[in-house]
């Protein structure tokens, strides 16, 4: 299969990728412990709408709606049966719309996390843990998406089984892992360590980075992370609309589309090439995004204290990747 990410960064400096799924999704009405993969056979035109409004907005390449696609995950609803079924479907709604796009638009297979801690921690071995990866990546191959977008993963052999499966299944894959515990994951990977884990891959990913996470204030400090180890992969940085917080018995997320515009800007002058949104991004702010990046001339990598004065500080006062405190803890942002 093509490569259709690498061709489109041959010619482009950025790529602007899509927003949430899960947000967007409870927006038109999936209901809280629902399987969202099981939409894309019951509730097709909602996926294919899904998919719409982010190329709609802008988005150069977007998500399947196949997060939690695998047996593991599926089997909380008693559907590890489905697995191809639901990831195909994934699959071939977004190649439809891909398709019909009149431009060149990336169809990404979703593969997040299986949901079990790996061996000797927990009780998934490696090899069951590549068996599921590898089953849900031949269902969004079949599907046709152009590559698979290994996302929010925390632990070092779980990422390389994932890596392992997109191989046994001839297929281009991204990887980003989800930096959301004082600047780690939560099995404890720094910036750096995921450097290091993705250079020492048989089958390294087009392009890594991070994604999800607290806010974009951390994710950015992540970026700047890879890019002090001077690594020449792309990289991704696809974090949250700004930062969660329960409001009536639901999350909310507190980032508006001005803030996330500057987030985008901000995500390419600090050395990120693919840019996108993860929780609590709508299409709103994917339009104001794509404006940002086409409008603001590119400007020079910003430093800790530009990044927490823009966006907001930081949740920690260090992310393992330097001895050297960040600016600002506090949540306080600039006023608009």
């Amino acid at each position: 299969m093509s490569d259709h990410l690498n061709v489109h960064l041959e010619t482009c400096d950025w790529v602007l990728a899509d927003g949430a799924t899960g947000t967007n999704l409870f927006n038109m009405g999936l209901a809280a412990g629902e399987a969202p993969e099981f939409w894309n056979v019951e509730r097709p035109n909602d996926i294919r709408k899904l998919y719409q409004d982010s190329v709609d907005a802008g988005s150069d390449l977007f998500l399947t709606n196949s997060f939690g696609g695998n047996a593991s995950r599926l089997k909380l609803h008693d559907g590890q049966g489905r697995v191809r079924e639901v990831n195909r479907a994934a699959a071939e709604i977004g190649r439809d719309v891909a398709d019909g796009a009149g431009r060149p638009v990336i169809v990404a297979g979703s593969v997040g996390p299986t949901g079990e801690i790996m061996e000797p921690l927990g009780t998934l071995s490696y090899a069951d843990a590549v068996e599921m990866f590898h089953e849900q990546a031949e269902g969004l191959k079949e599907g046709g998406v152009d590559l698979l977008w290994v996302e929010t993963i925390s632990a070092p052999d779980e990422y390389r089984a994932a890596a392992e499966a997109a191989a046994k299944a001839d297929m281009s894959w991204c990887g980003t892992m989800s930096f959301d515990t004082a600047g780690r994951t939560m099995m404890g990977v720094t910036s750096a360590d995921m450097v290091k884990l993705v250079q020492s891959l048989d089958e390294p990913p087009v392009a890594f980075g991070a994604n999800c996470g607290v806010g974009a204030s951390d994710l950015l400090r992540t970026v700047l992370g890879f890019v002090a180890t001077e690594q020449t992969l792309p990289l991704i940085a696809k974090g949250n609309a700004g930062i969660p917080k329960y409001v009536d018995g639901q999350i909310h997320y507190d980032g508006t589309p001005n803030l996330m515009a500057d987030y985008a800007a901000l995500a390419r002058d600090a050395g990120a090439t693919i840019i996108g949104g993860c929780c609590g991004t709508t299409p709103e702010h994917l339009r104001l995004m794509r404006k940002a990046l086409e409008t603001r001339p590119k400007g020079k990598r910003p430093t800790l204290e530009e990044i927490a004065e823009r966006l907001g500080g930081f949740s920690s006062v260090d992310d393992g990747s330097s001895k050297v405190a960040p600016a600002a803890r506090t949540r306080r942002r600039r006023r608009r």
